[in-house]
């Protein structure tokens, strides 16, 4: 039987928590299960709205969706968020500029179907940890162009500039990823403020502890507000089947 847990800490330094999470174990619409990781951005309370309306949309989507196809699925509920945030920003001149991060994922037997937007990050953990989500921010991009190596992206004044984001402009694009689940891995869904404090090295050992998944949470976000907590910290920690994931 699949086992979650999600856990949103507002950090050492945020006044507000522009982070919103969402998961269920149990079906919405024809998805089997759904978790959500979501960054806002924005002054004043706008990014905080962003991502907490991002993912409210995108659950009555999927809710009332008769798509069978997840991909398609996943898809039209993030153009409809996007939609309906770009709508609600230009009502109210105080959300303009609003948008957010996204990560989502649904685990279907031993297939795991992924989609984001931004730099919220899905990460896949057993042996190794493997990243799975490729950022939409500049310091990537400089990454992939060679002009920088990972390690000083780390560091980077402008490494919080992201190249995608929900609500960014009138249309959006989002990247999917199709995984086949082995039997021991576990995925970590999370915002960059978990990331951005705590290395994968480290990720990877506190998810290996063989601690439980609560525990396991807390310590994660409990490594970053140790590191400076300069941002929100979100977390989710799911745990397939064993049943469903093995090999025949």
């Amino acid at each position: 039987m699949l086992r979650s847990y999600a856990i949103t800490d507002i950090g050492r330094r945020r006044k507000l928590n522009q982070d919103f999470i969402y998961l269920s174990e149990t079906p919405v619409g024809n998805l089997p299960n759904i978790f959500i990781v979501a960054d806002g951005m924005g002054g004043h309370n706008a990014g905080e709205l962003a991502s907490r309306y991002t993912v409210e949309t995108i659950v009555e989507e999927i809710t009332s969706s008769f798509e069978k196809n997840p991909v398609i699925i996943l898809g039209k509920a993030i153009e409809k968020a996007n939609a309906n945030t770009r709508r609600k920003a230009s009502e109210d001149r105080a959300l303009m500029g609003m948008g957010t991060t996204l990560v989502m994922a649904t685990c279907l037997g031993k297939y795991l179907e992924v989609a984001n937007v931004g730099d919220s990050r899905l990460y896949l953990v057993n042996e190794d940890i493997e990243q799975i989500t490729v950022d939409h921010s500049l310091v990537e991009e400089m990454i992939r162009m060679g002009g920088i190596d990972r390690e000083s992206a780390r560091n980077h004044p402008d490494k919080n500039i992201i190249t995608r984001a929900i609500g960014a402009r009138d249309t959006v694009e989002a990247d999917f990823f199709n995984l086949e689940l082995r039997d021991g891995d576990i995925i970590l869904l999370c915002s960059d403020g978990l990331t951005n404090m705590v290395k994968d090295d480290e990720i990877q050992r506190i998810l290996k502890s063989g601690e439980g998944l609560k525990e396991r949470a807390e310590a994660l976000v409990r490594a970053a507000n140790n590191n400076g907590g300069k941002d929100n910290i979100s977390v989710i920690i799911i745990e397939p089947s064993a049943d469903e994931v093995k090999h025949d």
